[in-house]
């Protein structure tokens, strides 16, 4: 089995429809916590750090082989928990960092909440550490949108990323930091790079579950 936190709904759906198409047969139990979001926002990420390390507990004592977090924002405190636990704890962005970097050092970055930048940016230089590769991130903040994710308004969400994706230029790789943004990975028309965390990050925790 494999956990997945999730700080929406939203979420849940995308992925049951991800493992049908790549991982039938994988079991997902996912845990929905909105308010760790919440408070990562008004506080820090640091703040939510005992209740990531509960939640991922309990997951284990479930049963789960691994979990997989699919918030950007709190990505890396859950990383960090997973030190003192007996489960690998994977972040949903990494393998999308580690594939922008390998496209080349201009990389862009685009999300609808400001906590999630810095956060994003700080992984995608760990990763080009770790590569040895060169990298220059410009990040972006997509004006209006987190406004219409939150009320529910989809279409408008991705359609504002997906433009703001196509108004990128001079750049090897364009990173849509958030989950929920994949959708304008195949809206976009740019001819740079555009990549999204669900699909190879399910790949990756499907992998630490032992079910690849």
């Amino acid at each position: 089995m494999l956990a997945l936190l999730h700080t929406s709904p939203v979420h849940v759906p995308v992925f049951d429809a991800l493992r049908d198409e790549t991982h039938p047969g994988l079991e997902l139990h996912h845990m929905v916590a909105e308010d760790l979001l919440t408070r990562a926002r008004a506080e820090g990420p640091d703040a939510v750090a005992q209740d990531v390390r509960t939640l991922v507990e309990v997951a284990a004592g479930e049963g789960a082989k691994a979990v997989l977090c699919t918030c950007s924002t709190i990505g890396a405190v859950a990383e960090s928990v997973a030190a003192s636990l007996r489960v690998p704890v994977l972040r949903v962005d990494r393998p999308m960092a580690a594939a922008a970097v390998a496209e080349g050092p201009r990389i862009v970055v685009l999300a609808a909440l400001e906590s999630t930048l810095g956060p994003t940016a700080a992984l995608i230089g760990e990763e080009a550490r770790r590569a040895g590769r060169p990298a220059r991130v410009r990040t972006v903040l997509v004006e209006g949108a987190w406004a219409r994710f939150e009320a529910g308004d989809s279409e408008a969400y991705v359609r504002l990323v997906a433009d703001a994706a196509d108004a990128v230029t001079d750049a090897d790789a364009i990173v849509l930091a958030q989950a929920s943004m994949a959708p304008a990975q195949h809206l976009a028309t740019t001819s740079v790079s555009v990549l999204s965390s669900p699909r190879p990050g399910l790949t990756a925790a499907a992998e630490a579950a032992g079910s690849v």
